[in-house]
């Protein structure tokens, strides 16, 4: 604040003692009253100025307590530099945030309170006006970056950092402005909003995929359940014709008995050759029937309709049904050696056991494509209380990032139209409810292993038992 203003006389003339008189001529008396009176106007131009700079000083000091005021309350950051990047003011934003005085920071370098490694990126931004070029203010962009700086605890958190020029009357580079918030927290619940967008996208694939895979299903039940109506059909008449047959050959083998000349239009009608084929094509058309009615069956095992039906599991029968499945649904071809320890049993679903094979066969014989003798093991046997499905191959083995995915659904390594990525993600699941699990590791001799174990379960269980989980 300026300093009281002291009393001071209305003009020159009364600053004049009342001291010794002396006699003036004329005209130095009127010389001394021209020189007074200039004296007087100067002393009254000086009151003035002097009032208006009071003035304006009062306003400046308003001025700079409200822009100060201003600063303070902004919780964004802000920091002044000079053209070498020492710190000249700091808000109190930064100074909370690093955790020290003003005073302590002023004359510091900027760069010396931002984290080492994102310091260079801070001097690329900072003004490079220290050389005392002038350039056009209106060309003069902000630059904008990601800075952590030093603070007490710590780095601190992500600041989205501008960074502007400061310039002189003259159009000099004098320095830099940096203005700043945090971006830490908006980045992460940005990543979390984010993440939560590709659950909830991948839960929907997935609703969709479920939902294509019960519709394939109930197709597969309506199929099975219209095929077994024409079956039956198939299967009555061809007993029927059986015993047809048999009559037939017994009465003509009768009237050729009774009637020598009978032999001449046998040979005619050619009724024994007729006798002689009718056996086999009854016997192959009643095997037919039985593969179909076979095939019948298992659509109607894998087509989950009985999702919680239990029942004893003959393994060596499912195994070799599996394999052969996913043996002739494959193009390319593979040595498949299936070994069973005799009178194996599981308790638990056998459509979704047998799906869980048909799937490991599968990713098998496709990863053994290209090998000049590819080759597929399968092994079950007991293993202490568990029963151990295994199936081997020696293609070129598992990937070391698919490990932590290939569990995962829409995680497949196959080409576009080869895969869906649910086979290993079902199987997982089918096995998870049987309460057993699947494993996969790579051979020491080459190629993958996959593992399937299932609880054994015990001699006496009984049909309606449900599956353990």
């Amino acid at each position: 604040m300026t300093a009281e203003r002291r009393d001071r006389p209305d003009n020159i003339l009364a600053l004049t003692g009342s001291g010794l008189e002396t006699e003036l001529t004329d005209n130095q008396e009127s010389v001394w009253r021209d020189v007074v009176k200039r004296v007087d106007e100067v002393y009254s131009d000086l009151l003035r100025y002097e009032a208006d700079l009071e003035r304006k000083n009062a306003e400046l000091e308003e001025a700079q307590s409200f822009i100060s005021s201003v600063i303070a309350s902004v919780s964004d950051i802000l920091v002044v530099c000079d053209e070498k990047g020492l710190v000249l003011q700091a808000n109190p934003a930064f100074v909370a945030l690093l955790g020290q005085t003003e005073k302590e920071l002023m004359g510091q370098g900027l760069l010396d309170l931002v984290v080492a490694e994102d310091r260079e990126q801070a001097r690329r931004h900072l003004c490079a006006g220290g050389s005392g070029e002038t350039r056009d203010r209106s060309s003069d962009k902000a630059s904008d970056c990601e800075l952590r700086f030093l603070a007490e605890r710590g780095p601190s958190d992500v600041m989205a950092i501008n960074f502007s020029g400061r310039f002189d009357h003259s159009g000099r580079c004098v320095g830099s402005v940096l203005t700043g918030r945090p971006i830490g927290e908006l980045r992460r619940a940005y990543q979390a909003l984010h993440g939560a967008h590709l659950e909830l996208q991948q839960a929907q694939r997935k609703l969709i995929e479920q939902e294509k895979m019960a519709s394939l299903g109930r197709l597969v039940a309506g199929v099975a359940h219209e095929l077994n109506n024409p079956i039956s059909f198939v299967y009555g008449n061809v007993h029927v014709l059986d015993r047809y047959r048999k009559s037939l050959a017994d009465y003509f083998a009768e009237e050729a008995q009774r009637d020598a000349g009978g032999g001449e239009l046998r040979g005619k009608y050619r009724i024994d050759s007729i006798l002689a084929d009718l056996e086999p094509l009854i016997e192959g058309t009643l095997e037919g029937a039985k593969r179909i009615s076979e095939i019948v069956k298992n659509l109607r095992r894998i087509s989950f309709n009985r999702a919680h039906e239990a029942q004893k599991i003959d393994l060596e029968r499912i195994l070799t049904t599996a394999t052969q499945w996913a043996a002739r649904a494959k193009k390319n071809r593979a040595v498949i050696d299936l070994d069973v320890e005799p009178g194996l049993s599981v308790w638990g679903n056998e459509g979704q056991i047998h799906q869980i094979v048909v799937n490991l066969v599968d990713n098998a014989i496709d990863a053994v494509r290209g090998q000049k003798k590819p080759h597929i093991a399968v092994r079950a046997a007991f293993i202490g209380a568990e029963l151990e499905i295994s199936v081997a191959d020696n293609g070129p083995g598992i990937a070391d990032v698919a490990f932590d995915k290939m569990f995962e659904p829409f995680f497949t390594t196959k080409t576009v139209g080869e895969g869906t990525g649910l086979g290993l993600w079902i199987s997982y699941a089918i096995a998870r409810e049987h309460g057993g699990s699947i494993s996969a590791a790579n051979r020491e001799s080459g190629g993958a292993l996959f593992t399937l174990r299932l609880p054994a379960g015990s001699d006496d269980q009984t049909e309606d038992r449900q599956p353990p989980r």
